[in-house]
């Protein structure tokens, strides 16, 4: 037992270790840009930058989820797409706001649902099944908007608070990271998702339905994404089904592996994955205010995911290296 203690100790402050890094580099790309460019500390751009920051992050919690119990969704970029349009049509057939918001949530958990089922019932790599969701939600998307965008109901309370105030959409964002922060490192749940990550077979053994834990993130992630989506909407004040959600979700898992979360599942955590989204959305901002192109920011994503790699794999070392 008090092995056990001291290897989850061990692995604690690794984690910690890793965090506090990126927080350091968080500090220092916001300092950095805060001197090189007066505009960066105003009003207006500090709310810009939340909003480069909350997506990746939302989304990034249910990525990390999957992520540690060895799964991914490629599709939860095109849920973040799809959601907006199910509220906006379901308010034209005259359901209400209310009754939009909640349906296009309820099709965003069944899209959770159907790649959870896939992945985890026929055994097809999750990779493979949210590949094939992506391409089938993306061509929905586009055809009942005809390629169009439609305008998002607002000037409402409910309008307000799903991300069309201020800074609504960041505080959503921190709302849910310290919910899911808790959920994993402090619920049955995420400890069961730690374990199933970490050694299926054991985690089996030991009476845990893997296959629920497993389904539930796929369903988490999907919700997650159509929250995303709403909030954007309500926030630009209208969706665009061409509006990049494959972008975000390539930004929520770079956030995630960023973050510390290993590709290879059974670790992670959601303060990194916030981390991780600040560092992009502080880079995404500082280039955007320098005039430096798109593309740049592309290499600097890469570049940023293989090193956050390398770190894993040392990470994952060092523990190995503590259990002997």
């Amino acid at each position: 037992m008090s092995q056990s203690k001291s290897l989850r100790r061990h692995g604690s402050r690794l984690f910690a270790l890793r965090e506090a890094s990126i927080l350091v580099v968080a500090i220092l790309l916001f300092a950095y840009f805060a001197i090189s460019n007066d505009n960066f500390l105003s009003g207006p751009n500090l709310q810009t930058l939340s909003q480069f920051i909350a997506p990746a992050a939302i989304i990034a919690c249910g990525e990390i989820m999957l992520l540690i119990c060895g799964e991914i969704d490629l599709s939860v970029g095109q849920v973040f797409a799809l959601a907006p349009f199910i509220m906006a049509f379901s308010v034209k057939a005259g359901l209400g706001l209310f009754v939009g918001i909640v349906l296009a949530l309820l099709v965003s958990a069944v899209v959770g649902l159907i790649n959870g089922g896939i992945t985890v019932l026929l055994r097809v790599p999750s990779f493979v099944t949210t590949l094939g969701t992506l391409f089938l939600i993306n061509g929905f998307t586009l055809t009942i908007s005809r390629g169009y965008p439609v305008n998002t109901p607002g000037g409402t309370a409910i309008a307000n608070i799903f991300g069309a105030a201020g800074y609504s959409e960041f505080l959503w964002a921190l709302l849910i990271v310290v919910i899911m922060h808790m959920v994993l490192r402090h619920r049955r749940w995420g400890l069961h998702t730690i374990a199933v990550g970490g050694n299926l077979t054991g985690a089996t053994e030991a009476g845990i339905n893997a296959a629920r834990i497993k389904v539930g993130n796929f369903v988490l992630t999907s919700v997650l994404g159509g929250i995303t989506g709403l909030l954007e909407a309500f926030r630009i004040g209208s969706t665009d089904p061409l509006a990049g959600g494959t972008n975000v979700m390539f930004l929520a898992v770079a956030s995630g592996v960023i973050g510390g979360t290993s590709l290879a599942g059974g670790s992670g955590t959601i303060i990194g994955g916030l981390l991780g989204a600040t560092v992009l959305g502080v880079l995404q901002d500082g280039f955007t205010l320098a005039g430096i192109n798109a593309f740049t920011f592309d290499m600097i994503i890469g570049a940023a995911i293989l090193i956050a790699m390398v770190a894993n794999i040392r990470v994952q070392g060092m523990r190995k290296g503590g259990r002997r």
